[in-house]
């Protein structure tokens, strides 16, 4: 990558008291770059994801968004500053339609208060109209146009796993955080969701995710990160990472020759 950074993370440390849940992680993602961060379980992954969200503060370390620090700032500011997540599971809000969960992820860009809404304020209603059709762009790239008139509790744990994304894009990130987004899906839901995860790093959004799927995973990937016991034992492309010993021993066993055989077919 010859790009600047979207995002740097730089000795990243975290204990919960005599635990070390994450030991001086480093590393960069840059505009565009499905970046996968891949380990055993406990290996600290969610971890980190936090940390960089802003759930959790790092005893020690820097992360550096945009070129602003992120790592002292709550996560709402997080949002604010370019950076979404999802969840491991899907949390769609019940009695609110698809349109309406969307707009949940669109909060950070709002810049009107309660008082200019009550004082029907002109911008008030510009805000609206962007956001809406925001919303309406979000709901026809994921494909989930067929689905608008759906109660959102009905939705199949496929859709929701794209309206998730739906929402998360609406707050027009630049870096967006996945969380297993493949787990629970069929063959054919983790086909089409690849597709739009490709889609999202075509617009020049940086994607860094964790996934246990490594048949969905490898393929996908520009580049891995592998974390052991909370620190990172391997970093390069996925071809790189199912060669290397360490990740073998920790990891991946006798299955990273089928992974390699995935590599090759995609």
């Amino acid at each position: 990558m010859t790009s600047k950074p979207l995002l740097s993370v730089t000795g990243l440390t975290k204990r919960f008291g005599g635990l070390t849940a994450v030991e001086d992680l480093s590393f960069d993602l840059f505009p565009g770059e499905i970046l996968a961060l891949i380990g055993p379980n406990g290996a600290g992954k969610t971890t980190t994801f936090n940390l960089i969200a802003g759930t959790l503060k790092p005893t020690t370390g820097a992360i550096v968004l945009i070129d602003k620090r992120i790592d002292k700032l709550p996560v709402h500011r997080v949002a604010e500053c370019g950076l979404m997540r999802t969840f491991q599971h899907n949390l769609p809000f019940a009695g609110l339609s698809l349109t309406e969960n969307i707009l949940v992820g669109r909060h950070s860009r709002f810049q009107a208060s309660v008082t200019d809404i009550l004082l029907g304020r002109s911008f008030v209603v510009e805000e609206e109209r962007i956001a809406l059709q925001k919303a309406a762009e979000m709901i026809e790239f994921v494909g989930l146009h067929d689905c608008e008139e759906k109660d959102v509790s009905t939705l199949s744990f496929g859709e929701g796993r794209l309206l998730e994304l739906a929402r998360a894009l609406a707050g027009e990130p630049r870096v967006i955080l996945l969380d297993e987004p493949a787990a629970g899906l069929t063959q054919s839901e983790m086909v089409r969701l690849a597709a739009v995860i490709r889609d999202v790093a075509v617009r020049g959004i940086a994607v860094l995710l964790i996934e246990h799927d490594m048949h969905f995973l490898l393929p996908l990937a520009h580049r891995a990160i592998v974390l052991n016991f909370g620190s990172k034992i391997a970093e390069g492309t996925p071809s790189e990472i199912i060669r290397d010993a360490a990740v073998v021993e920790a990891y991946l066993g006798e299955a990273a020759g089928i992974f390699a055989a995935d590599l090759s077919d995609a």
